[in-house]
């Protein structure tokens, strides 16, 4: 019984990691998209 106990915690931690991946990858994307916006209202701007 220990041993299936240990077992889905471990299965329960991988697709949080995965989950928290895309989460990063998206986030990261989001901001380089509003920091290339940015670059380019004050290129524009000028």
């Amino acid at each position: 019984m220990s041993t299936a106990k240990r077992k889905a915690p471990a299965m329960k931690t991988k697709p949080k990691e995965e989950v928290n991946v895309k989460a990063l990858a998206w986030i990261g994307a989001v901001v380089v998209v509003i920091i290339a916006a940015v670059a380019v209202l004050l290129i524009v701007n000028q």
